[in-house]
């Protein structure tokens, strides 16, 4: 039952929408309503005090008095601030419920009389007290659900024993429905209001569980692609902000650059197909990362660039004969190649591999075939390769990925016809991860290269415009089937003469332009470029050269700017000690008398060839035969293979037949610490231990080398270029090489081979003959000679010079 205790002068009316205030709560609200302002306006004036009372519609503007609800709430206002010029923030704070009587003004603003609505009549009971308690409990828990902090309205909750004010107070603070609001402030009666509040927080309560179980699951379904299409919205968001490139514009720009390449129809849409996977990524994703990658690679490509080859042999051949001096088979097989590719366009090029010892110039030829070609250049080092994914690459789902060294070799070189030189082929390995030299195979061969697929790319790649030229030390550890893909052509040491020309011609002014020096400053003489090949040099090739050469030019900068400052400094082969210190190398010990036993041997080593000592002593003993000198299982063969000879021939070489029962023989090859190997010294041993069972003497000046058989066949060796040169150095007159090598003597260096006379034998008679003297006179002044038809067999050998 309402009851009116008190009936209000006039006030201003507020109408409010969407908001009740209830008696005793302080609540701050915005005012812009022009009218509202004015009734704000008008109760600052008087006593701050106004009446607010919430409106039917809140879509109305301008509402009139009859859409007012009746019941409102007088307050007083503590403060009012102006946030603009037509928005006010107030704060107030409800003294009573109150109910319009009547209307006095309507404009500018409302002015009613208002009475005050007292709470009806109440007994605070336990079930009362049992009310209030519930729905402070339900307003905390209420606050749990909704995360927010109101502990000075709990506090002021546990203290309160007026059940209007707990109603009035959770009322205030709940989001309950605006009719639920505006029936609460109508209800006068505490202990029924509490029941309302009870109920409608427990209705909210149900509600706001129903709202967060429906949010959990919610957030619960979404996977992780909406997840991520939401991040990417927001990340294309921020970068179409900060003014970067759009993803779609990156991938039209790759399917452009596709486009322009032509590929075959295959190799193209693989690459599309790529680029929609990339715009499907998500920014930043590993995945994206990895296709962006590729497709760059693949676009770093030449696929269409080709540099045009000069078809002029003769301007070839002035480069190649210009960079280099000598190695005229090399040249002649280059000028070849180019001849026939001139007239048959459509032949691939043919993959040569150049075999020789280190330091011969085989890498600086490949260059300079590039420059006579006039293609671009790569060059790729096989030496230690011993996984497969170096030549063909690895596949791109790998971290870290990459192509092959074949497709970065055309990268690097910029065209789709190089020259591409492998360098050190023959020191590939192979392990558990596979055999490089295998996938070299498709590589260079020319009916399977046009064709050639890389891992990595996975797109063919057209590699038969592309002249592959190996190097090689050795071709004992290239495999059978890549060495039958590939043409030698093998590379020989360098004679004295040729070390001379090409110190003079070419590392002495490459040398003298990396140190600054002019030809005015420095001169080095024939005499003193002869004196270091000989004295501190012992190689195939020109590198040792090129570094004392480079010493030189050293000591010569330190000297030209010494306090002596000489004008000029000249190297000659008496002061050469002074720039390269003693000599490293003494001239091989000559021997100047015939001596029996002691033959000189002729060997290959990797630094060209070298005169090899044989000493052979016969003692008294049992018939046993020492081999000493570091030798390895073939040498030790050969000696045995012409202990054998000799055994079934003593009578014809006048030899004591029981001699391997009575006489202990020991083979000797000096400098033992350096190991020997190799069946060419088989003449050497055979000769020597002939000597030394019949007591002829050697000549001192011949030289022999070959292999030796049971029968006494004279068989072919290898190296007789450098053992020749050897045989020259050490002061040699006559070589005696086997019959079968008659036809290397043309890739002899023609000084030697005036220089030297040589004598081709078929059997071991003929180098026994050529090598042995006649016996001396013996004790009692008796001649003993060979027999007449050991010396007949003479007649078997040619000498040629």
């Amino acid at each position: 039952m309402q009851e009116t205790t008190v009936v209000s002068s006039q006030m201003p009316v507020l109408a409010l929408r969407g908001l009740v205030v209830f008696p005793m709560q302080t609540v701050h609200f915005d005012v812009a309503r022009e009218k509202s302002v004015k009734a704000l306006e008008a109760a600052m004036e008087q006593d701050q005090i106004l009446f607010l009372v919430p409106q039917k519609n809140i879509m109305n503007d301008d509402p009139k008095v009859d859409q007012l609800h009746n019941i409102g709430t007088v307050v007083k206002v503590k403060q009012v601030l102006r946030s603009s010029e037509n928005m006010m923030r107030v704060l107030v704070t409800g003294m009573y419920r109150g109910s319009m009587l009547e209307v006095n003004q309507s404009e500018p603003y409302l002015l009613a009389r208002i009475e005050q609505i007292m709470d009806a009549p109440y007994t605070l009971t336990n079930r009362t007290r049992a009310m209030m308690r519930e729905a402070v409990l339900g307003f905390n828990s209420y606050l749990d659900m909704n995360q927010h902090q109101a502990q000075s309205v709990q506090l002021k909750l546990l203290s309160a024993n007026e059940p209007g004010f707990v109603a009035d107070t959770i009322a205030q603070f709940v989001g309950f429905d605006y009719p639920d609001k505006i029936k609460l402030l109508d209800q006068t009666h505490p202990g029924k209001r509490l029941d309302l509040i009870v109920k409608l927080l427990a209705q909210e309560i149900d509600t706001m569980a129903i709202e967060l179980d429906i949010q959990a699951k919610a957030r619960a379904s979404m996977d992780q692609n909406q997840r991520d299409y939401y991040l990417r919205e927001q990340m294309r968001a921020i970068r179409e902000e900060l003014g970067e490139d759009d993803e779609a514009a990156e991938c039209d720009e790759y399917k452009a650059k596709i486009a322009a390449l032509h590929l075959e129809q295959d190799a193209e849409k693989k690459l599309l197909k790529d680029v929609d996977r990339m715009s499907k990524q998500p920014f930043g994703s590993s995945e994206g990362a990895v296709l962006r990658n590729y497709l760059d690679m693949v676009l770093e490509l030449p696929w269409n660039k080709r540099t045009k080859e000069r078809v002029d042999i003769e301007a070839a051949r002035k480069v190649l004969e210009k960079d280099h001096y000598g190695l005229q088979k090399v040249k002649e097989r280059i000028l070849e190649s180019l001849a026939v590719h001139q007239l048959a366009p459509q032949m691939p090029p043919q993959i040569l591999c150049l075999v020789g010892p280190p330091g011969v110039g085989k890498t600086s030829i490949a260059y300079s075939i590039a420059r006579a070609l006039h293609r671009n250049m790569a060059r790729i080092s096989l030496g230690g390769v011993h996984d497969e994914s170096d030549i063909r690459g690895h596949r791109k789902t790998y971290v870290g990925a990459m192509p092959g060294r074949i497709i970065t070799a055309l990268t690097q070189a910029g065209s789709m016809n190089p020259l591409i030189l492998l360098d050190e082929v023959d020191k590939m390995g192979s392990d558990y991860r596979g055999d490089p030299s295998a996938a070299l195979l498709e590589v260079l061969d020319g009916e399977q290269n046009s064709t050639y697929r890389d891992h990595y790319l996975e797109i063919p790649v057209d590699l038969s415009d592309v002249m592959f030229i190996t190097t090689a030390n050795s071709l004992d550890t290239i495999p059978r089937p890549l060495l039958d893909r590939m043409e030698i052509i093998e590379l020989g040491s360098y004679t004295d003469e040729e070390k001379r020309m090409i110190a003079k011609n070419h590392l002495i002014p490459k040398q003298m332009k990396k140190h600054g020096l002019i030809k005015s400053q420095l001169k080095i003489t024939d005499d003193a470029i002869a004196a270091s090949v000989s004295g501190y040099t012992r190689e195939s090739g020109v590198r040792n050269l090129e570094r004392e050469i480079a010493k030189i030019c050293r000591k010569t900068d330190l000297k030209l700017l010494s306090q002596e400052k000489p004008s000029k400094i000249t190297v000659t082969a008496e002061n050469l000690e002074q720039f390269l210190g003693i000599p490293r190398y003494v001239p091989d010990h000559k021997q100047k008398s015939d001596q029996v036993g002691l033959v000189t041997g002729l060997a290959w080593t990797s630094v060209g060839g070298e005169t090899l000592e044989v000493e052979v002593n016969v003692m008294e003993g049992s018939g046993k035969l020492e081999l000493t000198g570091n030798l390895g299982d073939v040498m030790k063969e050969s000696a045995h293979a012409a202990l054998s000879y000799i055994r079934a021939h003593v009578k014809e070489l006048g030899i004591a037949p029981d001699f391997y029962k009575t006489k202990d023989i020991h083979v000797h090859f000096p400098e033992g610490a350096v190991p020997k190997d190799g069946p060419s010294a088989g003449v050497t041993v055979c000769t020597a231990i002939v000597s030394a069972l019949t007591g002829r003497t050697v000549r001192h000046e011949v030289a022999m080398t070959g292999e030796i058989s049971l029968r006494g066949r004279v068989m072919p060796i290898g190296g007789l270029k450098e053992k020749t040169m050897a045989a020259l150095r050490h002061g040699i007159s006559t070589v005696i090489i086997p019959r079968d090598n008659l036809r290397d003597l043309e890739e002899i260096d023609p000084i030697v081979r005036s220089k030297l006379e040589f004598v081709t034998a078929e059997s071991i008679e003929t180098v026994l003959a050529t090598a042995l003297n006649p016996l001396a006179k013996d004790d009692l002044g008796l001649l003993r000679e060979i027999p007449v038809e050991n010396v007949a067999h003479n007649r078997n050998a040619e000498i040629c010079q």
